[in-house]
């Protein structure tokens, strides 16, 4: 099946396509199949919030290398992302999904549990930071190997300060959309659609405090709309 509506920092739609069609949607898991095609009706053009097949692919790779085991996910929308963790997780791993979203969640909510990958996962109808203030206040701090945000780029720094508590030591916490659609190397009179203008700023304080950090080591990746890998260092 082919994606009407892809979010990937790519330029050209021919390598786009090609990138997916010869090794991304051949190995994907049906259930994350459906649930794209599922998010696609329903959303339309707004179905770009999810991540790509291919990025969908380099998570669930990065999660196996890490064997990771209890995860945190800051925006979750429909659920691609989730379930391609939920995946690559062992079968006692465990995930805090966190979204204000439940219709969102609940469109992609039967294809988590046709894949079986129900139990994996604790999803939390609430704004992160009152979740994760109270994750630290009982005791959870260090406790997650893997983070991955993709929410209100507005609170990406905030959210930067509240996983360096919770995720451990040599864990990774993974920030999407990065590149935001190839906005952050536009100067500022360049046209550009007004969601892009509205956020663009946001991701581009936050790119340059990330390379500032001396608290984690940092790969910043041009996959989907741009992918940032911050390992925490202390």
């Amino acid at each position: 099946m082919k994606d009407k509506f892809t979010s990937t920092i790519l330029q050209s739609e021919q390598l786009s396509k090609y990138l997916l069609e010869t090794s991304a949607y051949p190995r994907e898991h049906e259930q994350l199949k459906e649930l794209r095609k599922a998010t696609v009706d329903k959303y339309q053009y707004w179905s770009l919030m999810n991540v790509p097949a291919d990025e969908g692919q380099f998570l669930s790779m990065l999660l196996k290398l890490m064997n990771a085991k209890k995860t945190i996910e800051v925006g979750v929308f429909t659920g691609y992302s989730l379930l391609s963790t939920a995946l690559a997780l062992p079968d006692d791993g465990k995930i805090i999904a966190i979204d204000p979203d439940r219709e969102a969640y609940e469109t992609g909510l039967p294809f988590i549990q046709k894949a079986n990958m129900s139990h994996k996962i604790k999803y939390i109808q609430s704004d992160a930071t009152t979740v994760m203030n109270k994750f630290s206040a009982d005791g959870e701090e260090g406790t997650f190997d893997f983070a991955f945000v993709d929410a209100d780029k507005e609170n990406y720094i905030n959210y930067h300060e509240q996983l360096l508590k919770l995720v451990k030591v040599g864990g990774i916490i993974a920030y999407d959309n990065t590149l935001w659609a190839g906005t952050v190397a536009l100067s500022e009179d360049e046209e550009m659609l007004e969601y892009l203008k509205g956020c663009r700023g946001f991701i581009m304080k936050l790119n340059t405090f990330l390379a500032a950090d001396s608290r984690i080591e940092l790969a910043h990746l041009s996959i989907g709309d741009g992918l940032t890998l911050c390992k925490r260092l202390k």
